[in-house]
């Protein structure tokens, strides 16, 4: 018997996702990721979000400093941005391949809730070092599988069941060790990383900011 693999744009697939999103949904731990970048985030530095969404950050950025690019794979969440903030300089990208980007054109690159979605984890990462320029902070979030959260899932079926739907869209699962061992792999130094979580066996949050490695 031959298998049957339905075809679907992967475009398609991500602005199929934003379409369950509802519209002005507050990003979590809000707060408390904006204080993490934003310490990292000059007046005078040249941002990229990556993966920007309806550009809550990008607004914080923008307002605090002079460039600032957001980018996401999905047209629905950029149209949303710009219907609240026109000003916005925002832009669909492609699920795959490069940004187009220069090379060196940012001093800071903010990706919050994103690797997690990432098929391609080398390729994101050499993205991201490629857009940085000598010495520039790569700053991000995910989800965090710290050793209490693994052995609560591990204990509770229906908890794993729903962490590891097959139908959710998130694709890595990052632990501190193993994020910390990529950023070395793509030449980031100086990683410094916390957990936020305000309940215990609530959704924890990995937070991480690295320096691109000067030439």
């Amino acid at each position: 018997m031959t298998a049957y693999f339905p075809q679907i744009a992967m475009s398609d697939y991500h602005e199929a996702l934003w379409e369950g999103v509802p519209e002005g949904l507050q990003p979590p731990y809000l707060s408390e990721r904006l204080a993490f970048v934003l310490a990292h985030v000059s007046p005078a530095a040249r941002v990229l979000d990556v993966g920007c969404g309806e550009g809550r950050f990008t607004e914080a950025f923008a307002d605090r400093c002079a460039q600032v690019v957001g980018i996401d794979v999905a047209e629905e969440p950029l149209r949303r941005a710009r219907a609240r903030r026109p000003d916005l300089d925002l832009r669909r990208v492609e699920p795959a391949g490069s940004w187009p980007l220069a090379d060196a054109s940012f001093d800071v690159l903010w990706a919050g809730e994103v690797i997690e979605h990432v098929a391609d984890t080398s390729a994101w990462f050499s993205e991201a070092r490629r857009v940085l320029r000598s010495g520039g902070a790569l700053v991000l979030s995910t989800p965090a599988h710290e050793p209490l959260t693994r052995a609560a899932l591990a204990l509770n079926a229906r908890a794993f069941e729903a962490h590891f739907n097959p139908r959710s869209d998130h694709l890595r699962f990052y632990t501190r060790r193993a994020l910390l061992e990529l950023l070395a792999d793509f030449g980031f130094q100086a990683p410094q990383t916390r957990a936020i979580g305000r309940l215990p066996g609530a959704r924890r949050v990995l937070l991480a900011s690295a320096r691109r490695a000067r030439f």
